[in-house]
């Protein structure tokens, strides 16, 4: 079976992060977010996944020179202009020449969802398309299903109003597709999966979706990104420091990640945060509840903020609820 992978976003809500790393490309536990979903499509039978891009393809080409990701062998699709997601995902399915059902899977989420479980499912109900959904507090933020009892969708509502959403049912970013839902797609202008394509494959009553309780995060937001992290060193048991950090013996690490050629210094404290490679913390620095990739110099406090690769925290500074370098608004 083969997969497109949508890797084409900008990340805007992870800068400054995402300034120099694409999302996908961003450390769980040490292990990249495309890594972790592509090795979940393996488990669920795909053999061959297709790379939807938009955007610095290099650091993907670099990142598998050999053309795999563990055994799934991948290629890549180099949209022209954005096409949002449905454009992407018809652009890929075709460059790819995808004549059968297919999975697509959302690049920035981290999901310890049965894949094969979910194209069972599909195939069993002869769906036209099959969602997965995860119940959440807030469904608001994401797209909602109507499902009555046997799991069929007679609505799809992308980021209904607070206190109108159909149910706390949300897409979880996993479908499994036949290539009739590719020819339902325009192909000469942007298309939104979620506004326009999944609404109409739910009024012909071939939209179908399976909720679970497993696992699931999207990391595109800032703390989402961070929990994740943690939730997953704590659940995989994983080291806490990569092999070639550096942590002085009088520093104190506790339910943080520090990743390959980050330093920690002496006396330092680093709580509940999330040092990406190469970040640098100071003598005597604090940081807590925060990303970083930065340098933070001595003494100085980092509270709830995110530290870019080109950030920088002066000595003594005290630092809370920000982002170095400030991400510029969207225009």
């Amino acid at each position: 079976m083969r997969a497109v992978v949508l890797v084409g976003g900008f990340g805007t809500r992870l800068r400054p992060l995402t300034d120099t790393v694409p999302k996908p490309m961003l450390p769980v536990a040490h292990v990249p977010i495309i890594a972790r979903l592509v090795a979940r499509l393996e488990a669920g039978g795909v053999h061959a996944a297709t790379l939807a891009l938009g955007f610095r393809p290099e650091p993907f080409l670099a990142a598998f020179p050999d053309g795999h990701c563990g055994g799934v062998a991948l290629d890549y699709a180099i949209e022209p202009a954005p096409l949002d997601t449905a454009g992407a995902i018809r652009f890929a399915a075709e460059d790819a020449g995808i004549e059968d059902t297919f999975v697509v899977a959302n690049g920035d989420v981290v999901t310890g969802l049965d894949v094969g479980a979910l194209v069972r499912a599909h195939r069993q109900r002869d769906a036209e398309a099959t969602l997965h959904l995860i119940a959440v507090d807030d469904p608001s933020s994401y797209g909602v299903v109507d499902v009555d009892g046997d799991g069929r969708i007679s609505a799809f509502v992308e980021k209904p109003l607070p206190g109108t959403e159909p149910s706390d049912l949300v897409n979880a970013g996993t479908y499994v597709l036949e290539p009739s839902v590719v020819g339902r797609i325009p192909a000469d202008r942007p298309v939104s999966i979620e506004r326009e394509t999944f609404p109409a494959v739910a009024a012909d009553g071939r939209l179908w979706g399976v909720a679970t309780t497993d696992y699931w995060v999207d990391t595109g937001r800032p703390e989402q990104y961070r929990l994740a992290n943690l939730d997953l060193l704590e659940a995989e048991g994983g080291e806490a420091v990569a092999p070639d950090a550096t942590v002085d013996a009088s520093a104190t690490v506790t339910a943080s990640v520090v990743g390959a050629g980050a330093s920690v210094g002496a006396s330092a404290n680093v709580t509940g945060s999330v040092l990406l490679d190469g970040a640098r913390v100071g003598d005597g620095a604090t940081v807590v509840d925060s990303l970083v990739m930065g340098v933070i110099g001595p003494g100085a406090v980092v509270k709830r903020s995110v530290i870019g690769a080109l950030g920088i925290v002066a000595d003594g500074e005290h630092l809370a609820d920000a982002r170095r370098p400030d991400p510029e608004p969207p225009s």
